[in-house]
């Protein structure tokens, strides 16, 4: 068989040997009137085969773009660890001449060197004698690598087909927003991403029993397999009689979240540094030392994550002090304005790139939870200075910006209307929206 020839019957064998097994099929059951609905509904359940009366019939199994039947090996595994391409070549009549022309090939698509531990691999070798034919690697759900092994060598990166679905979601607190959302079935990326869009309003690390959530969120899907969530597209949060709202806009180069009357949800600063956290000890004049056993005012707020976590620089800013002291173990302090700076101690390590006059934006990583200095455990001690003076930055309020420019309103509007209709809520009455008083609190 020709190489062309070879290559149609990769691409298209799949295809005729279903339509030679329909045509058999149609055949069949018009002459025989013995042929049973069981029979169908089995082959639901094990599609790669139909039984017609006394006759079986196998239908080719497809993967990869491949008919696995048409080769004598076929052979599935996962990476182990320190195990090279080599290590699993060799082994499948593979010489090294071969695997240094693929090594080399591979950087333009796929770097060899990117393969990992407990990833899944599967080798087809169309005769055992000859050694293997394919090495297929799968670096994630979404894609896979075909490494071509003999003849050209051709190496490609296929991504598969995607499909987006949406979906909506709501619930209460019971105890706590991640145990309310494991109780409803979904990811913790949905959790985050959710915490994502209404960080700027809604603080969770004060939820109360009794609050509810509603969200719209795309879900991507690969292979009938959930591949994670695409996006939170409209998100409400009801706490203490008031009601929160996150929408996602894209029209004219405005993309984000915006609340009810079209607000960017995006505000000067994050309510809290880290995610995922509690706050373990808050702004107080007169607390107890626990390490220094004295009572010693304790300006900044304590969020107790666990080690690693990653801290968030609250706003833009200059690092205008980053080092270690006895007390404040590794810290970084950022400079935002000439009104506003931050502090952030305790740290187990800094963020790669984060030095003394470099620049940072809001969201971005500084450096990790730790317990260096002065500290019982992990956690994060949040400073907030204004006008050179520290303050509790829970009680601190900040005009919120300007709403979507008036042209674009109209269309927010119709946006927000449908996903309002899509989760079954009303807007609260206007005298009892969250933010008329052109204050926001910060907490």
């Amino acid at each position: 068989m020709t190489n062309k020839n070879q290559s149609f019957f990769k691409k298209y064998g799949a295809v005729l040997g279903v339509l030679v097994v329909i045509a058999a099929f149609t055949i069949y059951f018009q002459g025989n009137k013995d042929f049973k609905k069981e029979n169908l509904q089995a082959s639901a359940l094990q599609a790669s085969k139909i039984e017609l009366g006394s006759l079986l019939i196998t239908i080719p199994e497809e993967r990869f773009g491949f008919v696995l039947d048409t080769f004598d090996s076929v052979i599935t595994d996962t990476i182990q660890r320190n195990q090279f391409l080599a290590d699993i070549l060799l082994k499948h009549g593979v010489n090294y001449q071969q695997i240094d022309a693929i090594a080399i090939k591979s950087k333009d698509v796929f770097d060899i060197r990117q393969l990992r531990a407990d990833k899944p691999f599967t080798l087809l070798t169309r005769d055992t004698s000859k050694g293997a034919d394919y090495f297929i690697y799968e670096p994630n759900i979404e894609s896979y690598v075909v490494y071509e092994l003999k003849g050209d060598q051709n190496i490609e990166l296929i991504k598969k087909p995607i499909v987006i679905n949406s979906a909506k979601l709501n619930g209460s607190i019971k105890s706590s927003l991640w145990q309310a959302m494991t109780d409803a079935g979904v990811s913790y990326e949905l959790t985050a991403k959710m915490e994502d869009a209404l960080q700027w309003s809604v603080d969770f690390h004060h939820i109360n029993k009794g609050d509810i959530f509603n969200l719209v969120y795309d879900e991507k899907y690969v292979d009938g397999q959930s591949a994670g969530i695409e996006m939170v597209k409209a998100a409400h949060y009801k706490t203490s009689g008031n009601d929160y709202f996150a929408i996602f806009f894209d029209k004219a180069g405005l993309e984000g979240y915006y609340d009810e009357l079209g607000r960017p949800m995006s505000k000067t600063f994050l309510k809290a540094p880290v995610k995922y956290s509690r706050i373990s000890s808050r702004y107080n004049l007169r607390r107890f030392h626990p390490v220094q056993k004295r009572v010693k005012p304790h300006l900044g707020t304590d969020y107790a994550a666990p080690y690693g976590t990653p801290i968030f620089a609250v706003a833009d800013g200059i690092v205008s002090k980053k080092g270690y002291t006895r007390g404040n173990g590794n810290y970084v302090k950022i400079k935002h304005d000439k009104v506003y700076s931050t502090q952030y101690l305790h740290m187990q390590k800094f963020a790669t790139g984060v030095n003394r006059g470099s620049h940072v934006k809001q969201g971005q990583v500084i450096g990790y939870v730790g317990s260096t200095g002065l500290a019982t455990g992990p956690h994060v001690c949040f400073r907030f200075w204004k006008n050179g003076r520290q303050v509790n930055h829970l009680s601190l309020r900040f005009p919120p910006p300007d709403p979507l420019p008036t042209e674009a309103l109209d269309s927010f509007f119709l946006v927000r209307d449908l996903y309002l209709e899509e989760l079954g809520l009303e807007l609260p009455k206007e005298e009892s929206l969250p933010g008329l008083d052109s204050t926001l609190v910060v907490n």
